[in-house]
């Protein structure tokens, strides 16, 4: 069992960054693929990026981004701490909605919400115009 929560929504313009935090619990947190996701008011939710889990403890593994957020959002994790990041810089209105953590026990990257096996409780993040 995994428990996540997210941490460091808020509200900024366009243009700016925010940088949010997943922790997770347990002693098998470097074993799953990490994954964000987000959705806006009306939507579906949807992948934003993954990233492999590490094969060891003191590298990260291999990432992959939606293609709206590509070049803008860099995700991390930190095994040490149990904790993946999501890095946000220029941030647009569309990016508006909420963001959740999510882990999955597969050996890949994978960007199905049904391929994720945990989920936090989400953060807001709002971008003004």
């Amino acid at each position: 069992q995994v428990q996540l929560v997210e941490s460091g929504g808020g509200l900024v313009q366009a243009g700016g960054s925010l940088r949010l935090s997943c922790a997770a619990s347990g002693r098998t947190f470097s074993r799953y693929v990490m994954g964000w996701f987000r959705q806006a008011p009306g939507k579906e939710r949807e992948f934003v990026a993954a990233i492999r889990r590490s094969a060891i403890t003191w590298r990260g593994g291999d990432t992959y981004y939606a293609d709206s957020v590509k070049g803008r959002f860099t995700i991390s994790r930190d095994d040490a701490k149990n904790t993946v990041y999501l890095q946000m810089n220029s941030l647009k209105p569309e990016d508006t909605a909420v963001y959740y953590c999510a882990a999955a026990q597969t050996l890949g990257i994978v960007i199905g919400t049904d391929q994720y096996d945990y989920w936090g409780q989400g953060t807001q993040v709002t971008v003004s115009s």
